[in-house]
């Protein structure tokens, strides 16, 4: 092997390295059953992104926002993010394939999704509602509903359910007797009391306490940039950093690890 190809060779690996120090880290946003668009959610996505990478002097950064884990996908063959905000549904469903570490966690989401309740209007127990018309934007994932959300509370089939695209929707059903009961978050439990005729609906169940969104490592972050970034990941919400969180529905973040997620990991199952 001659000096020069050896010398061209390392170049190569040089410039390959150098690169890829330099090229903008990805970050992926996943809200599932969030309220707007994601072309309207975007440039905040955008702004939180920014925060994070200047916290942790990341040569630049891209930040992409998502509601469909069909187009998230897409998303993550395509650009190879480093990170990920992912609900926990997604997170759970995803996991295995991606190869997703748990660095952090959402402490306080202002869109939902630490907790579900079974309201009504007519019905006054959980087994009131069985064999009615049960309206949600939730079921889509039957086994996170029933496996963690539920916990042997319930099974879909033991309804007749009503599936909708709209977070709001469920709860006008019940107000207007589309549907008897309702399956919702703590985002839609709090927009009750806006509604007309909202007083006239009560909870008639709710879960345990659960991780809103969770801050995820891809594989191909390199393990000195994950480590800083989770060391610092509490820090993203503070000062100047704290409006561009509430602009993407995160009041803080704080640093996690997959034992965190233990409980829901056993309920989920493999």
């Amino acid at each position: 092997m001659s000096r020069q190809f050896v010398v061209l060779a390392l170049g190569s690996v040089l410039s390959s390295a150098q690169a890829a120090e330099e090229a903008p880290v990805g970050v992926l946003v996943l809200k599932e059953h969030g309220v707007g668009s994601p072309t309207l959610a975007q440039p905040y996505v955008e702004r939180f992104v920014a925060i994070a990478a200047e916290r942790n002097q990341w040569p630049g950064a891209k930040g992409e926002y998502f509601t469909s884990r069909s187009a998230a996908q897409g998303a993550i063959t395509s650009t190879q993010p480093h990170y990920g905000i992912f609900s926990l549904a997604a997170f759970l469903e995803m996991r295995e394939k991606y190869r997703l570490e748990v660095i952090g966690r959402v402490v306080s989401s202002l869109v939902g999704g630490h907790q579900y309740f079974v309201v009504s209007r007519s019905a006054t127990t959980l087994a009131g509602c069985k064999g009615k018309k049960l309206a949600s934007d939730h079921t889509d994932d039957p086994r996170f509903v029933e496996r963690v959300v539920a916990r042997g509370a319930f099974k879909l089939n033991d309804f007749t359910v009503v599936q909708n695209q709209r977070p709001l929707l469920s709860l006008k059903q019940v107000l207007t007797g589309a549907a008897d009961c309702a399956l919702i978050d703590d985002a839609q439990l709090a927009e009750l009391s806006h509604l007309e005729g909202g007083s006239d609906v009560k909870v008639v169940w709710k879960s345990k306490e659960l991780p809103a969104m969770t801050v995820v490592a891809f594989p191909g972050a390199p393990a000195a940039e994950r480590k800083k970034f989770q060391e610092t990941i509490g820090a993203v919400c503070d000062g100047d950093g704290q409006t561009a969180c509430q602009e993407v529905g995160i009041r803080d973040l704080e640093k996690a690890s997959p034992k965190d997620y233990a409980d829901v990991l056993a309920a989920y199952g493999r």
